[in-house]
C-alpha cells in the first residue's frame, strides 16, 4: 500500500485514517442527512465537494452525495465508487488542496448525527463461526458431537427483519414473548430474562444480481461494497421456546444494530488473510481461491448506567470457518436475488479462548459462569440500563483502519 499522509489532523489510532475513507450519512443543525466521509475526528461533507466541482470529472450523478442513504452512490458501481474514494484521498492528502480554504464543509465528528447508512431491504443472517457453533452445541445438544451434520457442509442462515436494523446510539427496549420456565408445563407471555448481544459483522450488498443468476465464489467480492460492526441482539429463552421447527423469530427480529460508517472492501484490502482449513472439502460451487478472510480485531464492552465500562470480549473477524464469498455464492446458488442494500450478517464471532466467545451466551456459559465487571457486579446476561459497545478496526505496518463502534443501551420493557 502506497504511503500516504493527510493535512487533517488525524491522530495514531484513530479509527478513520487517510487509507480508510468510509461513507456514511449524517446531518447536522444547517444540513438535510447526505453523504460524509470520516477523516480523524472531522466529516467532510462530500454534497458541498461535489458542488464545489471536484467530481465533475468522473463522469457520474453528483447528486447521489445529497441523498439521505448511501443506496444511490453505491449503485453507481465499483468502478465509480473507487473512483470518488481516491479523488476524496486526493484531496486529503494534497498540502496544495483547495479544500484547505474551506474549512466549512468540515463538521467535528461529535457534531453530527448519523444516520442508517443505507435503506436495507433484505437481511440474512448467517452462523458460521465453527467455535460459536460448537459452543452452543455442547451447551444444548450433546457435548461430543455438538456440530449438526450438514454445519462443515453448508454456511447456515436464515432470513431476518430488516426493518428493526437501527443505528448506533438507537435505545433497545427489553423484548417481550412466550418463554417456558424451568421445570414448567406451559409457557409465560413476559420479558426477556436472557438479552444477549451478538458481536458480528455486517457486509453491504452493493449491486444487484438477476433473479436465477447465481453469483460465484470469484465474483462475491463484485457484489459488496463494504462492512459495518453488526450486534445481532437476541432474547434466548424466547428463542428456545420457539425455534423448533423454523428457528429464530421473535427471538431475534426485535433489534440488530450498525455502525454508521461503511467501510469499503478497498479499504480492508491490506487486512486480507487466510481462514480455517475447511474439513471435509466442500462442494465446487463453495470452493475459492486467495485469502477471503479478514484480520480485524473486534471487542465489546458493557458500561452499567453511571458506571465505567469493561472490555469483556476480544476477538477477531479472521476466525469465521464459512467467508462472505462462500456465504453469498450459498445465499444466491438457488437463483435467490440480492439488491443493493440488503445486509448480510456473519453470525456470532467467536474464537478459541474463553475471552474471545462473542456473546453473553458463551461468556457466561448458559448463566452458569457469571462475568464479573470491573465493578464488581456480575453478569449471566444483558441487565436493563446497560449499554453494550461493539468496536473494531484492522492494524499492518502502520496502517490502521477501523469501524468506530456501534453502541446500545437497554431500556425496560414497555
Amino acid at each position: 500500500m502506497a504511503k500516504l499522509t493527510s493535512w487533517v489532523d488525524v491522530s495514531g489510532d484513530s479509527d478513520f485514517s487517510i487509507y480508510n475513507i468510509p461513507f456514511g450519512i449524517f446531518s447536522n443543525n444547517s444540513t438535510t442527512p447526505r453523504v460524509g466521509t470520516a477523516i480523524g475526528d472531522q466529516i467532510l461533507d462530500l454534497a458541498a465537494v461535489a458542488k464545489l466541482g471536484h467530481f465533475d470529472d468522473l463522469n457520474m450523478d453528483k447528486n447521489v452525495f445529497s441523498r439521505p442513504v448511501l443506496n444511490d452512490f453505491i449503485a453507481l458501481g465499483k468502478p465509480a465508487t473507487k473512483r470518488v474514494r481516491k479523488r476524496i484521498q486526493k484531496l486529503l492528502s494534497d498540502k496544495k488542496s483547495p479544500l484547505i480554504e474551506k474549512p466549512r464543509i468540515f463538521i467535528p465528528r461529535q457534531k453530527g448525527k448519523m444516520h442508517m447508512p443505507v435503506s436495507v431491504g433484505d437481511y440474512t443472517d448467517f452462523y458460521s463461526s465453527i467455535e460459536h457453533a460448537t459452543n452452543v452445541g455442547k451447551m444444548f445438544r450433546d457435548p461430543e458431537n455438538a456440530l449438526l451434520p450438514n454445519w462443515r457442509h453448508i454456511p447456515v442462515g436464515y432470513h431476518g427483519r430488516a426493518s428493526s436494523i437501527v443505528i448506533d446510539g438507537t435505545p433497545i427496549y427489553r423484548p417481550k414473548g412466550q418463554v417456558l420456565p424451568k421445570g414448567a408445563d406451559d409457557p409465560q407471555f413476559k420479558a426477556t430474562e436472557r438479552l444477549d448481544f451478538e458481536l458480528e459483522m455486517g457486509f453491504i450488498i452493493g449491486k444487484n444480481s438477476q433473479l436465477g443468476t447465481p453469483v460465484t465464489t470469484d465474483r462475491a467480492e463484485d457484489y459488496i461494497f463494504g462492512l459495518v460492526l453488526f450486534n445481532d441482539w437476541s432474547a434466548r429463552d424466547i428463542q428456545k421456546w420457539e425455534y423448533i421447527p423454523l428457528g429464530p423469530f421473535l427471538g431475534k427480529n426485535f433489534a440488530s444494530a450498525v455502525s454508521p460508517w461503511v467501510v469499503t472492501l478497498e479499504a480492508l484490502e491490506e487486512f486480507k488473510v487466510y481462514g480455517p482449513k475447511q474439513t471435509p472439502k466442500v462442494l465446487p460451487y463453495l470452493r475459492f481461491k486467495g485469502p477471503k478472510n479478514y484480520n480485524l480485531h473486534l471487542e465489546v464492552a458493557i458500561k452499567p448506567q453511571g458506571g465505567k465500562e469493561t472490555i469483556i470480549s476480544r476477538s477477531n473477524f479472521k476466525y469465521m470457518y464459512w467467508n462472505m464469498c462462500q456465504q453469498l455464492a450459498h445465499h444466491t446458488c438457488n437463483g435467490c436475488d440480492v439488491k443493493v442494500g440488503d445486509i448480510m450478517a456473519s453470525g456470532t464471532i467467536s474464537g478459541n479462548e474463553a475471552t474471545s466467545f462473542g456473546s453473553m451466551l458463551e461468556l457466561a456459559w448458559a448463566g452458569t459462569r457469571p462475568l464479573t465487571l470491573d465493578d464488581g457486579s456480575t453478569r449471566i446476561f444483558v441487565n436493563d440500563n446497560d449499554t453494550v459497545t461493539l468496536r473494531g478496526y484492522g492494524e499492518k505496518n502502520g496502517t490502521r483502519v477501523g469501524f468506530g463502534k456501534v453502541s446500545n443501551k437497554i431500556k425496560p420493557a414497555r
